[in-house]
């Protein structure tokens, strides 16, 4: 019997009594691993070899994995600190226990994420307390770290499981595959087998010599396993973003454009938000070390400066408050894209425009928030506003309904609210699919005189902002946005996860 070179040395070092991997096999042959596979598959179709996988999980540290097993998970850094500075008894500043822990970058957010997913203390009002029976030299993830380096096995699959979700630990399936020689193999070798002379791949010489038409070529194993591989895929929040986008121009709606870092003027002051409101401190803004904004238009700073200071109109109180054209002039990060509205209903991006109009954007923003379930420290909003005659609540909301329900979500729920730059205003709230629990969705409200007025604005303007990620979580029932978004995004989620049209 003539077989194919790799399968006869196969046959050859394969036992009837002992079952050999394939990696003993390559070893005692000096074939090519994968090549014997295929052999191995390919003699079990004729039925002289059987095949016995076994599938188990290999588990390696990743370089921030090893990191943190030399100086420390963040979240066990930031509890010896706490516990050193006597928040085990009442609540330390937590900018001093950052400190003291030496955390920094993104290592605090990690930090402050994991402390609290831990119930290793609470984070409250900017200080920190920690739970004083808990041991930080008994943490699971350590010693899970710290065997896994060690080549020693993990029992445990949920600290496994939360280790990769993190980024620690990288796990790859590993498939083994065992070879035994059945009872018509050993008949095969018995009566001789040969090597025969086959051609596994049709070279260019092969085709230019003729001898193709001589040769006799390897058969293939179509059915023969190959190892996975993942894909590069649109982030599932990127594809609802986009899906939003063709929803507003469907509706007519045209798109803004505008840049991330501006003026607190565009920001807020042309917003009729207060300069001592608590939201334009520190606490709540990133500002940027650089060059104040020296291209705003003059007139305009001056008719907002008066708004400010007097109000609009017979009856306009304004704010009674410091304002400081020095403060307007700071570059921040935009908190919301109501920014972009701001310089397109003013005229200074595409110039004056005139009634109706409808125009939105789907950019990131920038909050200096608490990281929770349901709040980052950037995330996309949806801004949308309409310029017509004669605007109320009512198109307002037909509006929502109207664009809420091209995803699925007809329960949408309104709440009155007050902002200091619309009158009337109101919340929007979602159901949770999975949960039942109510969620805010945006904010909204029909423009106030104060702001419009400075803008030359003569007619009513309705306008919004939306949480994207809010309603990728209606849609999909995610509970934590922080498993699609971020560090600790759930990577297998995404690649597997239906994307909804």
């Amino acid at each position: 019997m003539k077989l194919p070179d790799t399968q006869v040395a196969l046959l050859n070092a394969a036992s009837a009594t002992d079952s050999k991997t394939v990696a003993q096999l390559s070893e005692a042959t000096g074939e090519n691993p994968e090549a014997l596979a295929g052999a191995a598959f390919d003699l079990e179709a004729q039925g002289f070899v059987a095949v016995e996988e076994r599938t188990d999980d290999r588990l390696a540290l990743t370089d921030e994995g090893d990191r943190y097993r030399e100086a420390g998970l963040p979240e066990v850094r930031l509890y010896r600190a706490a516990d050193a500075a006597g928040a085990t008894d009442d609540p330390v500043s937590m900018g001093r226990v950052i400190g003291d822990a030496e955390l920094e970058g993104p290592t605090v957010d990690i930090a402050l994420t994991n402390f609290a997913r831990k119930g290793l203390g609470d984070i409250e009002d900017g200080a920190l307390s920690a739970d004083p029976d808990i041991d930080p030299e008994s943490d699971p993830h350590a010693a899970a770290l710290a065997a896994i380096a060690d080549g020693e096995e993990v029992s445990d699959d949920p600290v496994v499981d939360r280790l990769v979700e993190r980024g620690l630990v990288d796990r790859s399936e590993r498939v083994e595959r065992a070879v035994t020689l059945t009872d018509d193999g050993v008949t095969a070798l018995m009566e001789g087998v040969e090597p025969a002379e086959t051609v596994g791949q049709l070279t260019p010489e092969l085709l230019t010599s003729g001898e193709w038409e001589d040769v006799e070529f390897a058969e293939y194993n179509v059915e023969a396993d190959a190892e996975p591989a993942s894909g590069g895929r649109t982030h599932i929040l990127r594809q609802t973003a986009e899906s939003v986008k063709d929803t507003l121009v469907g509706m007519g709606f045209q798109e803004m454009e505008g840049p991330h870092a501006d003026a607190d003027f565009w920001i807020n002051d042309a917003l009729f938000m207060p300069q001592d409101h608590p939201a334009r401190t520190h606490w709540d803004r990133f500002t940027l070390d650089t060059e104040p904004m020296a291209d705003l238009p003059t007139e305009l700073v001056a008719r907002v400066e008066d708004a400010h200071r007097n109000g609009v109109g017979e009856d306009g109180e304004g704010y009674h408050s410091p304002w400081s054209e020095e403060f307007a002039r700071e570059v921040a990060l935009r908190g919301h894209t109501t920014s972009l509205s701001m310089r397109y209903l003013s005229g200074e991006a595409v110039g004056e425009l005139e009634p109706p109009q409808r125009w939105f954007s789907v950019e990131k923003v920038y909050r200096n928030d608490t990281l929770d379930p349901t709040h980052l420290l950037e995330f996309f909003q949806i801004e949308g506003w309409v310029m017509a005659e004669d605007l109320s609540v009512r198109d307002l909301m037909g509006t929502f309904e109207e664009f809420y329900s091209q995803f699925g979500i007809t329960d949408i729920e309104f709440k009155p609210h007050y902002n200091p730059y619309t009158e009337p205003s109101f919340e929007l709230f979602g159901t949770h699919p999975k949960t039942g629990e109510i969620v805010e969705i945006g904010n909204s409200g029909i423009f106030r005189e104060e702001v419009l007025r400075p803008l030359g604005v003569e007619c009513d303007v309705m306008a919004w902002g939306l949480a994207l990620e809010r309603l990728l979580m209606l849609m999909y029932g995610f509970e934590d946005i922080r498993d699609v978004h971020g560090t600790l995004c759930d990577l297998d989620l995404l690649r597997n996860v239906e994307v909804l049209a």
